[in-house]
């Protein structure tokens, strides 16, 4: 077959599929009530980002025409209709679930009540907090025919107003519309009030606060009748960085951030329950049309917000906390530098803890044999970074410093601009990534005096420099001064200060240089043992697989008799179990309480195993358009410890989900005993540290004796 006629899933309904997983979460009986409400969050807050940043681009792609069909390889038309056929059949699911819950928590004494509900001693309640807390936080905003809408945030949600005056008969004469932003930036959505005599608390919406206080809000007016009904706007945040060689990155990047916020809206969801005028307005105002567009919707939006809802009832409603475990080896010695050099570190994490990570950029910021730090930056927590003040303190401390900060980095933008200037007034080397390419690599160099000699130490790691997500995200990290590895960062580091230069890497596997040729020649090497008839399997695990050069490679390798198994959390494009093009691949999905984020690759390679991790998954955009490392795993001990995890995954028949032919997001279901992946690898991570502890406490009563 050629790769015209390879067959492959559309990108974006793939990712809705990933969506649909999630949704998926929050139907599961078996996940706790108070978990399931937040996965709805998680829900909205994933769609919320697609039609803020894919969707427009769809949009533009329809206006190419038909000629550049061949060139785009699908119909941007035809996925717009799908996506929004898609997405509101899965609207119908999410509105069905929420009420659902909201029976199952009344059953734990928890209510949700809306501002019609209220008995008189809540209503004083909730008057006297609106009052107090709410009213000084509105900014009510009246339209007119006349006047251009206000600018409206993208990310807020707001309630559209409709004043009138009744006639005799009923009827509406006098009409006015309003807008209010209901002000979560500052108030939380949640009001929670408590009733001992019955042991209940009751959960009302700031939307509904805001509703139940209208009259107040508007009560230098004397109308009848004020009704109000949430809307949301979602607008394009894909930003358009002007090619202007007069102005900085960063100069050009607060102006596209600027834009971001009043970018074309491309989703109107409103209140089913919306008046017909009142939406008329609403949608000639924003120069939309009532299309698929326009959605209906329930009586709340940003269900983002139930991603932070309240801590109350019993503990049941919740996951047992899973504490980071301490790390085997590093748990009990002074200097991490003399673990690394001993060996070859791997964390993995939210199973072990970050706090080591910290610990090292700490030592090394008060190492007097520590030379310099070099780091590459991505996302960090919005405020506060203890990566940053650790970084800081190094140079305070004569340190060299060199940071490599991605201005471009989705939706983080801002906070690496302001991290960029807290780093430069303290004398640290800001460089601003390489022009043409985002850097997105996880890349730690620390050089140390030794004596006589600069030893290098490296961080190479799946996951961010982000202490918050690395409770929430599976990902690995390498420690190691293995001068293979270390000497090849030294090369990418050079590199990000001379764009100009070019470097040969051996070892490491880095975008855009080499990755996708030494991806595929990975690939081809399995194809050669298998037409031996030898041992050839591979397993990928990433979070995306979107680029459809190397998804033909991998059907090549198929049709050869690889194996292949793809552990692929989101973006699939790969079609699994087709006879004659994939019918070696087995595709899994797994969706749970942790967010699934390394990238490991394994190529059985005739029995001489070569095994990888990075930070790059297997997306165009990664490979081409992106600064990327992965790294081999040479040390037998972490090779194990990654095979183990993978294998762990690849038996998961709670929470994984089967790629097949038909995309139907079935569980995937076995006889054997149940495995969960996740508890079963903080199960796994304990019993190896436990282990080694016991290992100690046995030498030293060896050593008493």
């Amino acid at each position: 077959m050629t790769k015209k006629e390879y067959v492959y899933i559309d990108r974006e309904l793939s990712w809705l599929q990933f969506n649909e997983r999630v949704l998926q979460e929050a139907e599961d009986p078996n996940v706790p009530l108070i978990e399931r409400l937040k996965f709805l969050g998680i829900y909205s807050n994933n769609l919320d980002e697609f039609f803020r940043v894919r969707i427009p681009t769809v949009q533009k792609m329809v206006s190419y025409g038909s000629k550049a069909l061949p060139l785009l390889e699908f119909n941007p038309k035809q996925t717009l209709k799908d996506v929004y056929a898609y997405n509101l059949k899965l609207q119908k699911r999410f509105e069905k679930t929420y009420a659902n819950l909201k029976k199952e928590l009344a059953k734990e004494r928890i209510f949700f009540k809306n501002e019609t509900e209220l008995n008189e001693k809540q209503i004083l309640e909730v008057k006297k907090y609106f009052k107090k807390t709410v009213h000084p936080a509105l900014v009510p905003m009246m339209l007119s025919e006349d006047r251009e809408l206000p600018e409206l945030n993208g990310k807020a949600i707001y309630l559209a107003i409709k004043l009138c005056n009744l006639n005799e008969l009923g009827q509406t004469f006098d009409v006015s519309y309003a807008l209010i932003e209901i002000p979560t930036a500052v108030v939380p959505r949640f009001y929670v009030m408590n009733d001992s005599d019955t042991n209940s608390k009751y959960v009302i919406h700031l939307d509904d606060i805001i509703r139940a206080n209208l009259k107040e809000v508007f009560a230098i007016f004397d109308y009848d009748k004020i009704d109000a009904y949430t809307i949301k706007i979602t607008r394009d945040a894909e930003l358009d960085i002007e090619d202007d060689v007069t102005s900085s990155l960063m100069e050009k990047l607060a102006v596209s951030l600027k834009n971001r916020k009043k970018g074309d809206p491309v989703r109107f969801v409103h209140d089913a329950k919306i008046p017909t005028d009142l939406k008329r307005f609403l949608v000639k105002k924003l120069g939309m049309q009532a299309d698929d567009t326009v959605v209906p919707g329930g009586r709340y939006h940003n269900f983002k917000d139930y991603i932070d809802f309240p801590k109350i009832g019993s503990s049941h409603l919740r996951y047992k906390k899973m504490s980071p475990l301490d790390h085997p080896i590093l748990h009990d010695k002074k200097s991490i530098f003399d673990s690394i050099r001993e060996q070859d570190i791997l964390l993995s994490y939210p199973y072990q803890s970050y706090h080591y990570i910290i610990d090292l950029l700490r030592e090394a910021a008060i190492d007097p044999k520590v030379t310099s730090i070099k780091i590459t930056i991505y996302r960090l927590v919005s405020r506060r970074s203890k990566v940053i003040h650790s970084l800081i303190n190094a140079a305070r401390n004569g340190k060299s410093v060199t940071v490599i900060v991605e201005l471009k980095a989705r939706f983080d933008e801002e906070s690496n601009m302001n991290y960029a200037d807290m780093l430069q007034d303290e004398g640290v080397n800001v460089i601003f990534g390489a022009p043409g390419l985002k850097v997105h690599t996880k890349l730690l160099l620390i050089k140390r005096k030794e004596d006589g000699n600069s030893v290098k130490y490296a961080h190479i790691g799946t996951g961010n420099f982000h202490e918050i997500t690395a409770n929430i995200y599976c990902d690995h990290t390498l420690l190691t001064a293995d001068s293979r590895l270390t000497n090849e960062v030294n090369k990418l580091f050079k590199f990000f200060k001379d764009n100009y230069k070019r470097y040969t890497f051996r070892h490491l596997l880095v975008a855009p240089f080499n990755a996708r040729r030494q991806f595929n020649k990975l690939i081809n090497q399995e194809i050669n043992f298998a037409k031996k008839g030898e041992l050839a399997e591979i397993i990928i695990k990433v979070n995306n697989l979107q680029d459809t050069d190397l998804i033909t490679k991998l059907y090549e390798a198929s049709q050869a008799g690889v194996k292949i198994k793809l552990i692929i959390r989101g973006i699939n494009r790969a079609i699994c179990g087709v006879e004659g093009m994939s019918e070696n691949i087995e595709g899994r999905s797994i969706v749970d309480q942790k967010l699934e984020h390394a990238r490991i690759f394994w190529f059985s390679h005739g029995g001489q195993e070569k095994l990888f991790i990075g930070s790059a998954d297997w997306m165009t955009r990664n490979l081409d358009k992106r600064v990327e490392v992965m790294t081999p795993i040479y040390n037998k001990n972490i090779q194990t410890i990654l095979m183990n995890v993978l294998e762990i995954q690849w038996k998961d028949n709670v929470k994984s989900r089967v790629y097949d032919p038909h995309n139907l997001n079935l569980y995937f279901k076995n006889e054997e005993p149940k495995v969960r992946s996740q508890q079963a690898l903080y199960s796994y991570f304990k019993k190896k540290l436990n282990s080694k502890k016991e290992e100690i406490e046995n030498k030293l009563e060896e050593k008493a004796t």
